[in-house]
């Protein structure tokens, strides 16, 4: 009877095992929240095994792929790169244009804000990216510090160029077993979903954020428009193709997953095997998926300059259009440098509120309000920001070989 379950279990697709255990946490949660509430640790094993795992393969993975890099062989680095740099403006920009169609005001309030320390001035943040970078290898991979990963996963490969066949094979062997081990850790994918959603809907409920519901529906409505209509700008220029069946596969198979993990780090391996799946250059999104999961945060320019500036349509500050863009310039570096630090995006809030001379203490109200909304704010960014990761690797790939054919 079992054997036959699993058999035809199996026979499902990853996505449709997903959107079941979905469901089912959903019924569990409202059905019964205290009694189930062991089903809570299932999602943090999954997310657990991910996290554990992630900075393994990502060293490994870009070591290996360094060291056999072959003279003359080209990746897409530069123009993936130029990708992840555009659509993280155009986030902002967007974002920016909404707030000013759709002012919104909030209710501002305190909880959690005061335990959390954001970061001064931009030039604490650009000085953290440059210490992440230099940081012990050993420590790196500890405290999941993907920056310092990628230096020195790097370095490694490049001063491995040199070394024996047998040696680049052993790393290539290597790189394979740990992703063998990722391959295993998502097919639990439905029962970490499963208690991920169910401690969300048991814990906050959903009539706590109905008192927030313009900032959420503002926030999910700019996110969906990015998706669904900015980003397929964007390939179709690039590629000259029907963008639509890439973008909603890539939103399918990463943001699905991305959503109830809430950690780009955690879909680092997710967005290996979705990668390996497009048959896209492994050498490639070996180094731009963990790049993409640090660099890449169109979601955080959204959140970063609609809660902003939500902040001065409730204090009455008038802001102009030119002092908003620099506030998507500025989010968007600041970004890349305080991606590791826990609060995310949302501690970058005070930073952004000082470009409007903002008190801190207001500014951290408002970073409360976030974390009231982070159930919601923060899957839809997650979401689209690791999604977006595969799509514009698959993007330069397929504007790659369009261009090596003609």
């Amino acid at each position: 009877m079992l054997k036959n379950f699993l058999s035809a279990w199996n026979k499902i697709s990853l996505v449709k095992q997903i959107i079941l255990g979905l469901a089912v946490g959903i019924v569990l949660a409202l059905i019964a929240p205290q009694q189930l509430s062991g089903i809570t640790i299932l999602g943090d094993l999954f997310v657990g095994a991910l996290k554990a795992v992630a900075p393994v393969l990502v060293f490994f993975l870009v070591m290996s792929a360094i060291s056999q890099h072959k003279s003359g062989q080209k990746t897409n680095m530069k123009s993936i790169i130029i990708l992840y740099l555009l659509g993280t403006f155009l986030a902002g920009t967007l974002a920016v244009v909404a707030s000013f169609i759709f002012p919104v005001e909030l209710v501002l309030a305190n909880p959690e804000a005061g335990s959390v320390a954001p970061p001064e001035g931009i030039g604490e943040v650009l000085r953290t990216l440059v210490f992440n970078v230099v940081s012990n290898p050993v420590n790196a991979l500890l405290n999941a510090n993907y920056i310092g990963i990628l230096a020195w996963a790097i370095l490694l490969g490049v001063a491995l160029r040199g070394a024996s066949e047998n040696t680049k094979n052993f790393l290539g062997d290597v790189s394979e077993a740990v992703s063998q081990v990722i391959r295993w850790v998502i097919r639990f994918a439905p029962l970490g979903v499963m208690g991920l959603v169910f401690n969300s809907i048991a814990t906050t409920g959903l009539k706590s954020l109905l008192e927030y519901g313009k900032i959420i529906v503002l926030l999910v409505a700019v996110m969906l428009v990015d998706a669904l209509v900015i980003n397929p700008i964007i390939v179709y220029v690039n590629t000259r193709q029907n963008p639509f069946p890439l973008v909603l596969k890539c939103l399918k198979d990463s943001g699905i997953t991305a959503f109830f993990t809430r950690s780009s780090a955690a879909n680092i391996p997710v967005n290996m095997k979705l990668c390996e799946e497009l048959k896209l250059d492994k050498d490639t999104y070996s180094i731009s998926i963990p790049l993409g999961a640090t660099i890449n945060m169109g979601g955080a320019a959204i959140t970063i300059s609609i809660l902003t500036l939500a902040a001065t349509h409730t204090l009455g500050i008038q802001v102009d259009f030119a002092s908003a863009i620099i506030l998507c310039l500025l989010s968007a570096i600041s970004a890349c440098g305080a991606s590791g630090v826990a609060g995310g995006s949302l501690l970058l809030i005070p930073l952004a509120c000082s470009l409007f001379g903002i008190p801190n203490d207001i500014a951290m109200q408002v970073v409360g309000v976030g974390f009231i909304i982070g159930v919601i704010q923060d899957s839809c960014e997650t979401a689209l920001n690791s999604s977006t990761d595969v799509l514009f690797t698959a993007t330069a790939d397929i504007a790659a070989k369009k261009k090596a054919n003609k």
